[in-house]
């Protein structure tokens, strides 16, 4: 019992705190062995590839205007960027605010087949050299897309991942600062994963590709984002990571939605894990595996499940007085668990107390992670839309 405990207590600090150490060491050394060359911005912009931006939309009348005017006026050579919206099955007034704009390309159609659908349908239309993946309820900053264009003047980048930022004010509830924190964190991450070798999957608010290397995935894909980014790196080029080209998303309108997303990305997960067969492989790419498994698969699969093991393993040690180690352990996770249900007692009464929602936001991350196993076993997770209100924008 006690060796299963301690092996099961590792397993979780290693996947939360211990890779990102051993990352962060890792990149540093690789770095000074051998320092990345820095790609300045192309003066000449015969330098820069030709981009088609494509944004797949659902019924999102309320905000496609502002992501219309946002996407226009971002910085590319005339001539060299194309602008594609796709609003399949939309039932609101997203295809009609569409057609007012005559730069853009809008593809319609009534049925609702889900995001990889409408993807697929824009792929076939696209000529450039690059396409670029955005998501409607994002904002972009103005450089985004020259930040990440330039990079592709490495022959070995097929996939460049833009930066995730989460809007959260003041009066910031248990989503917008948890989702906040969890976003600067796993942005460190993906920095660091990018400096070492690969990024290991890409968010769908804001990441590009080389044209030639789309590969289709089937139509049930939950996580379509993460599974084209991840088939680049398993035919062997880098996915880099930029963070001067972001995207700015607001938090989930409430932690109910929060949890819904969350379930449906852990869901997701699994069906990735599944089928994705050579990134776990360390004879394919060894290093491309211990990222995968290190910062993907535990998430995903063991260590939510462990974090209940060990509770309940410290709890029968303490009960057996096994040691005073075991009733420090014991207590910490007991004051652990404590802070997130006063979170979500003050998170009900609308009470603003950063540092317990931090354990709260963590406990619902991981339930939904169990939850997401479940649904997926049950074959529940469809890949169709299912779109989460978010907070309103303060402009």
């Amino acid at each position: 019992m006690e060796i299963f405990f301690w092996i099961s207590l590792f397993i979780i600090g290693y996947t939360y705190i211990g890779y990102g150490m051993v990352l962060y060491i890792l990149s540093r050394l690789k770095q000074l062995i051998a320092p990345a060359q820095e790609i300045l911005l192309a003066g000449d912009s015969a330098r820069l590839p030709s981009c088609t931006i494509i944004v797949a939309a659902y019924n999102e009348a309320s905000v496609i205007e502002e992501k219309i005017h946002n996407t226009l006026a971002l910085q590319y050579p005339s001539g060299k960027i194309e602008y594609c919206f796709v609003t399949d099955g939309s039932t609101d007034a997203t295809p009609a605010i569409v057609r007012r704009f005559p730069q853009i390309k809008l593809l319609h159609i009534d049925g609702r087949g889900g995001k990889i659908a409408a993807v697929h349908r824009a792929m076939q239309q696209v000529t450039t050299d690059i396409v670029i993946f955005t998501d409607a309820n994002t904002l972009l900053n103005d450089t985004a897309l020259l930040e990440l264009c330039k990079l592709y003047q490495d022959p070995g980048v097929g996939a460049v991942a833009g930066e995730k930022r989460v809007y959260a004010d003041t009066k910031a509830d248990a989503s917008a600062a948890g989702e906040g924190f969890y976003w600067k964190y796993e942005s460190a991450l993906k920095r660091w994963d990018s400096a070492l070798h690969t990024v290991v999957g890409s968010a769908g608010e804001l990441f590009s590709i080389r044209s030639d290397l789309y590969e289709p995935v089937p139509a049930d894909t939950v996580l379509d984002d993460f599974m084209i980014s991840m088939r680049i790196a398993e035919r062997g080029y880098r996915v880099v990571y930029e963070p001067k080209a972001y995207a700015i998303e607001m938090a989930s309108e409430n932690v109910e939605e929060e949890l819904k997303r969350k379930i449906r990305i852990a869901a997701g997960g699994i069906q990735s894990i599944l089928r994705l067969r050579h990134a776990p492989n360390p004879f394919f790419d060894p290093v491309l595996a211990f990222q995968y498994v290190s910062h993907r698969v535990l998430r995903w699969t063991v260590t939510p499940i462990l974090l209940v093991v060990v509770f309940m393993l410290n709890a029968l040690l303490y009960g057996r007085g096994a040691g005073g180690l075991y009733s420090l352990l014991f207590y910490g996770q007991l004051a652990f668990y404590l802070c997130a249900v006063v979170g979500l007692l003050l998170e009900r009464r609308a009470l603003r107390v950063k540092v317990l929602f931090i354990p709260y936001y963590f406990c619902v991350m991981n339930y939904a992670v169990m939850a997401g196993i479940i649904r997926h076993l049950g074959g529940g997770q469809s890949a169709v839309w299912e779109r989460s209100s978010r907070k309103q924008s303060p402009a």
